[in-house]
């Protein structure tokens, strides 16, 4: 399957372009305007700059791809769709689905109707803890009961802190090009999360408080968020910061009876009762093509997969966590409560 890369702004492109060797998909061309940071790549993966293009149409049209992949700026997204869906090419971009819920609507309705699909995709996707959560919600239903609470932490110390590279950093921190500072960057990953295990159900009611901790570091974003979501039977509170000492991705799942907590990609900590109290266990590896956002990609162009509306990395998923987002960045301006209702 040919593929295409639009974008080499967007760090996670390291992700595909370390992916080529496997052989497993064909790497049409790539659609990059900065000749210097695409030598950069390049060389590094010690690919040809045949393959760079100056515009996505360019790319396109001279290279024929079955799908795209977009490291571009989150603003850029709906740009991508605009121009792929006439043409048939499926599309996923990376996290979250859009700049802004203007814009992710517009996405939904070009993909609906030149009939592509368009996947968004998250790291936490490929966490077989998370994966395991959701087998054992379901297989141990009794035991466990259902959901009362979630707490999903996700972040690191900064983009600035950790070293990202400068052509990433510029836009990661302007909300005109990214939506928000940490509330886009990593609160969209808890509203994925909870979206799909609360199986496609949307919140009633989203609250989220923003701050700037190190205003002379971001001034233009928020580094601090905390997201409350209201379900009719349970509340999701989503901790997305830029200011953690350390690089997490975890959830916490607390259940009527116990809890199940995905301490990273594999690791997990669960209790079903009080009464036997918690044990520490691995869980099972995901296999393919379940595993790996371009084996997904494929598999649901194929055909193979046929994503469920609450899938992880479903368009109807990534709507609803686009309203999410949308009601929290209300919330935080005004200070009061959004009823997800209100977006309609």
């Amino acid at each position: 399957m040919k593929i295409g890369v639009v974008g080499l702004v967007h760090t996670h492109v390291h992700w595909i372009l370390n992916r080529v060797a496997d052989g497993d998909f064909e790497l049409a061309g790539i659609a990059e305007s900065n000749r210097e940071l695409a030598k950069r790549y390049l060389k590094q993966y010690n690919l040809p700059m045949s393959l760079v293009y100056p515009t996505i149409e360019e790319m396109v049209d001279q290279t024929k791809p079955q799908a795209v992949t977009a490291f571009n700026t989150i603003r850029d997204h709906l740009k991508v769709v605009e121009i792929c869906a006439p043409r048939g090419i499926h599309v996923m971009v990376e996290k979250p689905l859009a700049v802004n819920l203007d814009h992710a609507r517009k996405m939904v309705e070009l993909a609906r109707q030149y009939d592509i699909h368009l996947l968004t995709n998250f790291e936490t996707t490929w966490y077989g803890s998370n994966h395991h959560t959701l087998k054992l919600l379901q297989e141990e239903a009794e035991t466990f009961g259902p959901i009362r609470k979630m707490v999903v932490h996700d972040g690191h110390p900064g983009p600035q802190e950790i070293g990202v590279d400068a052509e990433f950093l510029e836009w990661l921190t302007d909300p005109y090009w990214n939506g928000a500072g940490a509330l886009t960057d990593f609160g969209c990953y808890g509203a994925n999360l909870s979206t799909w295990l609360h199986q496609g159900t949307k919140p009633l009611k989203v609250f989220a408080v923003t701050q700037q901790i190190k205003p002379k570091i971001y001034p233009k974003v928020d580094d601090e968020a905390t997201i409350i979501l209201t379900y009719p039977e349970s509340q999701t509170i989503i901790q997305a910061s830029w200011n953690w000492n350390y690089n997490r991705k975890d959830m916490e799942v607390y259940t009527k009876n116990g809890y199940l907590h995905s301490l990273n990609s594999r690791d997990m900590s669960i209790m079903r009762n009080e009464k036997e109290g918690a044990l520490g266990l691995e869980a099972p590896a995901l296999h393919h093509p379940r595993h790996d956002p371009f084996a997904y990609l494929m598999a649901v162009i194929r055909g193979d997969i046929k994503p469920l509306p609450s899938d992880l990395s479903s368009l109807e998923n990534n709507l609803t966590v686009m309203e999410i987002l949308e009601a929290a960045k209300i919330s935080a301006k005004e200070g009061r409560v959004v009823e997800l209702s209100e977006l309609d």
